[in-house]
């Protein structure tokens, strides 16, 4: 055999051994790709936990097996209804349920009804308008006061803050952080300080300055703890005494905090009256439901929702929205 074919058989084994290769990788290449596909599938299947409402009723419904009724009372009950919205809320949509029409719409429609209409801030005009945030300690209630100062600013109000929350370490000094922030003018005094000689400071002052606002921070340990809630009602009368009025009263509530909520709600109503709720930490789980407890049972509008850390995260409550995403998947 001369050179020239040893070099043909040589090359056409070459060939064979990259195509052979060519085939084995584009293989490899379809593989991984399917595989890729069907763990992206994966991902995007909801599961129960990381699902709104909307999916849990429409996929409940969609089986048509079983009691309904009893499963769609449940799905409420773990999203934190309560067991009396969630019956009312089963029995209104069992009333006008009807084959054909979609589950999903008729428990939007009833979670509306029951939220009722937007209600914005009643503060007076022509005077000092006072506002008390009460809550627990955790519920984000420092950084609301925070939040609402700035948001208030930017329409242009001049807004004082007191911190009469005069227990907690450095609620006086993370106040005062948001106050500059906000542009805000705060009223503080040394830790453990009386509380009320503090608001009693801060009416005063925002009067002497022509204060549209003052925000008055108070103090905020356990619920379960009685001088508490006797502090809180001293405060409100303080600040009548200095002469202006407890215009509003919000309740911070954090959104994840379940049950527990409406047991904070009762404690806060039994010292001052409430006029309205500020839920923080909302962060689209479908946990949110604990506003439908709060508002069936007490009655109370939700003000505001905090949607994140920064100075312009504080939104005025839109039932609509917050609707769309309680039942959003």
């Amino acid at each position: 055999m001369d050179g020239s074919s040893t070099l043909i058989i040589i090359l056409l084994i070459l060939a064979v051994v990259v195509a052979s290769l060519v085939r084995r990788r584009a293989g490899l290449r379809a593989g991984a790709s399917a595989e890729g596909v069907a763990t992206s599938s994966s991902t995007l299947t909801p599961t129960d936990g990381d699902v709104g409402l909307g999916w849990k009723v429409k996929a409940l419904f969609g089986r048509g097996d079983g009691d309904v009724w009893a499963g769609l009372e449940a799905i409420l009950l773990k999203a934190d209804v309560g067991p009396a919205g969630a019956a009312d809320l089963v029995t209104r949509i069992r009333r006008d349920y009807r084959d054909g029409l979609d589950p999903v719409a008729l428990l939007r429609a009833q979670v509306l009804a029951i939220l009722g209409p937007d209600e914005a801030l009643r503060l007076p005009a022509g005077r000092l308008g006072v506002i008390l945030v009460v809550g627990v300690n955790g519920s984000g209630k420092t950084t609301t006061i925070g939040k609402l100062a700035h948001t208030l600013g930017a329409q242009g109000q001049a807004v004082s803050l007191a911190a009469s929350d005069t227990f907690r370490a450095a609620a006086g000094e993370q106040l005062e952080v948001w106050a500059e922030r906000a542009g805000a003018h705060l009223v503080s005094q040394d830790r453990g300080a009386d509380p009320g000689a503090v608001a009693f400071d801060a009416v005063t002052s925002a009067i002497a300055r022509g204060s549209d606002v003052l925000i008055v921070d108070t103090a905020g340990r356990l619920h379960t703890k009685q001088p508490l809630m006797e502090e809180l009602a001293k405060i409100k009368r303080v600040v009548e005494k200095a002469g202006a009025a407890a215009d509003e009263t919000l309740l911070v509530l954090d959104a994840q905090t379940g049950q527990n909520g409406i047991a904070q709600a009762r404690a806060f109503t039994g010292a001052v009256e409430l006029t309205g709720l500020v839920l923080t930490k909302t962060d689209g789980s479908a946990k949110g439901g604990i506003v439908l407890a709060v508002r069936e049972e007490l009655g109370l509008p939700i003000r505001f929702v905090g949607v994140g850390e920064g100075p312009a995260d504080l939104r005025p409550f839109s039932a609509e929205a917050f609707v769309d995403r309680l039942l959003a998947s």
